[in-house]
């Protein structure tokens, strides 16, 4: 399937990216320590290797692979062009076509990695990451919330005055369940409601209102077990929720929260989708660095490498930029993660066409 000269521009292509990102990674780890220096002695050193950067950094190299993937093939092309090399390859008959296909095969072993890291892997390890920095940086964690209003399933409606998730209880509670007429059947209120496991609830001073045939029946307790499809993490949503969801997790979290009518849920659309572009990304800036280093030009590497890095550092700034339109309401996330793939699709045709022909 591969001959030599494929292997050897595989083997190139890999290896300068993992040199990327090793190199890089070391400069990310020496700004880390020196921005949360008094954070890191406060915490255990197991605590800070273990819990933080062991996680920490596979995340971050995951977040820029593109980056990553644009210089190595910036930097070994460049250096290819530079001493001839491809001269040579195009010289013997080989197309520029041809040439391509072992920088896409290694586009395809990258974008593979990144999805699998950013689906199944990182997520879990994000949980970790997460917990260490809302206990010795930064606590981003959401533990409260105030008037609280969903829509458990259909025809049900909660309300909850007050919900303390240290505590795991919340007060004045009231839940409303309407029949296929859209007519309130039965309103469920209590004084105060306490989280158990996974959809238990129970109530205390609880009320519970039937209502049949323009009658009232009224049921009163101490206490009630109750299983209600909701559970906090549906409706406290903290900044970094969405880095810890596997991607079949986050499609369902998706879904359930769309049913049931929660609005603040962007920053999970734009995960899920971003992690998608991201693979993409690693083909479409792989063909534009190899038209761009393809030739030799009097400016040398240092003039790839400095073009290179312009446009890999505009596409991760256009992508933010673009974020922000979807948690402005002005566009659909998954619209915001894929203009900048497409933009950057049109720019790499031509100069694609440029270079081939």
């Amino acid at each position: 399937m591969f001959k030599r000269i494929d292997l050897y521009i595989i083997k190139k292509f890999l290896g300068t990216y993992i040199f990327a990102i090793a190199l890089l990674l070391a400069i990310v780890v020496m700004f880390d320590v020196n921005e949360k220096f008094d954070s890191f002695t406060k915490a255990p050193l197991s605590a800070t290797i273990f819990d933080y950067f062991v996680n920490f950094l596979p995340y971050f190299a995951n977040q820029f692979s593109p980056l990553f993937t644009f210089i190595a093939v910036i930097f070994f092309t460049t250096k290819l062009a530079s001493n001839n090399e491809i001269v040579a390859m195009l010289s013997s008959g080989m197309s520029f076509n041809r040439l391509l296909r072992p920088y896409m095969f290694s586009a395809l072993v990258i974008a593979a990695s990144t999805w699998i890291l950013g689906a199944y892997i990182i997520p879990p390890a994000n949980v970790k990451r997460i917990d260490y920095t809302n206990t010795y940086v930064k606590n981003k964690r959401v533990d409260y919330g105030a008037n609280i209003m969903l829509m458990v399933a259909p025809g049900e409606i909660a309300y909850m005055g007050r919900y303390d998730n240290l505590t795991k209880s919340g007060s004045r509670f009231q839940l409303d369940k309407f029949d296929e007429d859209k007519h309130l059947a039965t309103r469920i209120t209590a004084r105060s409601i306490g989280w158990d496991t996974l959809y238990s609830w129970r109530l205390y001073d609880y009320v519970i209102r039937d209502f049949h045939d323009d009658r009232e029946y009224i049921r009163r307790g101490v206490s009630l077990d109750t299983t209600i499809a909701f559970e906090p993490r549906d409706f406290l949503i903290s900044k970094n929720d969405h880095e810890m969801l596997t991607t079949p997790a986050l499609a369902r979290y998706i879904e359930r929260q769309r049913n049931r009518g929660v609005a603040n849920i962007q920053s999970f659309e734009v995960e899920y989708h971003r992690r998608y572009a991201m693979c993409a990304a690693s083909f479409i800036l792989t063909i534009i660095g190899m038209a761009l280093s393809s030739r030799k030009v009097k400016g040398g590497m240092g003039l790839n490498i400095g073009i290179g890095l312009v446009l890999s550092f505009s596409y991760i700034l256009f992508m933010a930029i673009t974020q922000s339109f979807a948690y402005s309401g002005l566009t659909s996330p998954m619209v915001a993660m894929w203009i900048p793939n497409v933009i950057y699709s049109i720019i790499a045709f031509f100069l694609y066409r440029r270079a081939a022909y």
